[in-house]
């Protein structure tokens, strides 16, 4: 009985391209500690049947997520983890449902605040990571009539996943993301016009964040630019991770989001 009290349950939330398949190696990790964990796919992504052409705003991608916390007891918290752009389906579903979550962990992820709009933080990325970075990432419009809307989808090349995503993972989990990645997209478009994050619903929650040291696709001086944006209840760092932390550290990953269990819920 007591086991089950102590038992936290874990929601992990994907970066761009990719999907629940990202979590394969903590997931395990997690339940073996006892705790429970849900990996899913948001829209468009994994095996999410949906094609993120059907997928128009940044509330369509994270209805997924949105309908596991409606689902949820009265009585149940959950702890959010997002990668990446995971970052912003995390600030969404904690606007609109801040009493479901204990804590919300930002794991080398996009950061926004509640004093800009939502796009932000995407926007200051975009202005001070240079271009090149993205290397052999494709853009490409929604619609093959580009003035029809500026709404663009994003799929990672495999040297963007190479060099600054998967540098420090093992050649394993590249060849697997290679092989499942899907476009995406960073709703750009419907972030700038969406209206700001509320104190009262994403402001109130408890917000970690989890720097990678060795990201390339996010650098650290860009998360903790991020942090000192809009400060949090509390900053871990997990020292020879890339981008995909929880590829090249799993074990570290796990060991912070039990500290994070501990601590928060």
């Amino acid at each position: 009985m007591a086991e089950a009290k102590n038992q936290k349950h874990f929601v992990l939330v994907h970066g761009a391209n990719h999907g629940a398949w990202s979590w394969y190696k903590l997931k395990p990790r997690l339940e073996a500690a006892g705790q429970r964990v849900t990996a899913l796919d948001l829209a468009a992504s994994g095996i999410n049947m949906k094609a993120i052409q059907d997928v128009h705003t940044l509330y369509e991608y994270t209805e997924p997520l949105l309908e596991i916390l409606a689902s949820l007891p009265d009585n149940e918290k959950v702890i959010l983890v997002g990668h990446s752009l995971g970052g912003q389906n995390l600030a969404l579903a904690a606007d609109k449902f801040p009493e479901k979550i204990s804590a919300a962990v930002f794991f080398t992820a996009f950061m926004p605040d509640t004093a800009h709009k939502p796009s932000y933080v995407m926007d200051q990325y975009c202005e001070r990571i240079p271009a090149e970075n993205w290397l052999d990432t494709q853009f490409a419009p929604y619609d093959n009539d580009r003035s029809k809307s500026s709404r663009m989808t994003m799929f990672f090349g495999p040297k963007f996943l190479t060099s600054k995503l998967y540098q420090l993972s093992p050649i394993e989990d590249l060849e697997l993301a290679k092989s499942l990645i899907r476009p995406g997209s960073l709703f750009l478009e419907d972030l700038s016009k969406s209206n700001n994050y509320t104190s009262k619903g994403y402001g109130k929650v408890n917000r970690v964040y989890i720097i990678c040291e060795e990201d390339q696709g996010i650098p650290k001086k860009f998360q903790q630019w991020m942090i000192d944006n809009y400060p949090v209840n509390h900053v871990m760092e997990i020292k020879g991770a890339d981008h995909m932390g929880m590829l090249s550290k799993p074990k570290e990953l796990c060991d912070c989001l039990s500290e994070i269990a501990h601590r928060f819920a």
